[in-house]
């Protein structure tokens, strides 16, 4: 079958000790699934797009779990590409609250997704009669191989007429600014949306501007960008943020409404925001995307996991002006 939606990317299984605890004092620890560009699909699946995720997993139990989950979000996993070697990356999150801010322990070093190689995936295949490519720079900051088939698979979407978005997504612990700068300026030339944030594009590109528009206006002169979406946190505490956006487009500047949001996890919301963008893109407007892209992830702040468990109509309804009075 075709696709509405296509990612690309890594999934691991996540472990975190319930209550606040710190893993020095944890008796159990509690099992999410996540990965951006899986919580991406499983948001626009959720959006009700068909949604393909396309990533390379070890077969067995583990690997299976992670399928088995994309699978209850409604996201196809008939691409994903199956091995018996290697194995599943695994992160460990420990919740804090201020002053101590939240953690993250990564143990990812040898996963499947890692030594994916060029030819493996039949990206042609994959992407007839689908309509929009999203991928983010953790992909291709996993390894060599990883980035070269990001760029195979970027170069195959545009061959097939399709809208791609990266979301930049810079991780410290992957790659250095020189090495992700040197990659994600490459792709830049088969990216129709940037989504990221003014401290990304400073880290990456080494592009700063006086604000957010400039950033924007600066870094779509250097590469031809037709759209760029910057999200904006302010964090004055750990679990009660203000979270916003801007796009930008041939010098337009939009801006959309700026949520307040009790944190309960803040894990997958900027993948929601890309959901909720995409979508907007396919079903409307830049305006439109915009805000469904805000709206869709300052609800997500409030559901455990790295999945936003959201309906479309949950989203219009905060689109509306929805209250905080208990629905029954």
């Amino acid at each position: 079958m075709s696709f509405d939606v296509v990612t690309f990317g890594e999934a691991m299984i996540r472990l975190s000790p319930p209550n606040f605890m710190r893993f020095e004092q944890a008796n159990s620890l509690d099992l999410k699934v996540g990965g951006a560009e899986l919580n991406t699909a499983v948001g626009l699946a959720r959006l009700g797009h068909s949604s393909a995720w396309v990533s390379r997993l070890t077969d067995n139990p583990l690997g299976r779990l992670i399928a088995n989950h994309a699978r209850a979000a409604s996201v196809s996993t008939e691409h994903v590409v199956w091995t018996k070697d290697d194995r599943v990356g695994v992160y460990f999150l420990e919740f804090g609250a201020a002053p101590r801010a939240s953690s993250v322990i990564y143990d990812r070093k040898g996963a499947a997704i890692a030594n994916i190689k060029p030819g493996t995936v039949p990206w042609a295949k994959v992407f007839a009669g689908a309509k929009w490519f999203h991928v983010t720079g953790i992909t291709p900051g996993l390894s060599a191989s990883a980035a070269e088939v990001t760029k195979e698979s970027l170069v195959a979407a545009k061959a097939a007429g399709l809208q791609t978005s990266i979301d930049l997504n810079y991780r410290v612990k992957l790659w250095s600014p020189a090495e992700a700068g040197k990659c994600m300026a490459d792709l830049m030339a088969y990216c129709d949306v940037l989504i990221t944030t003014e401290e990304d594009i400073e880290r990456v590109f080494g592009i700063k501007g006086k604000n957010y528009e400039e950033a924007a206006d600066l870094t779509a002169q250097r590469f031809g960008l037709k759209i760029i979406a910057i999200t904006v946190r302010e964090n004055p505490l750990v679990w009660k943020n203000s979270w916003t956006a801007i796009a930008y487009q041939q010098g337009n500047i939009l801006r959309t409404k700026t949520y307040e949001v009790e944190i309960v996890d803040r894990l997958g919301a900027g993948d929601s925001f890309a959901a909720g963008f995409i979508h907007g893109m396919l079903t409307g407007d830049l305006q439109n995307a915009l805000d469904f892209g805000v709206a869709m992830s300052a609800l997500k702040h409030s559901i455990p996991g790295d999945f936003a468990w959201l309906t479309r109509d949950e989203v219009e309804a905060m689109l509306k002006g929805g209250g905080l009075r208990i629905s029954r």
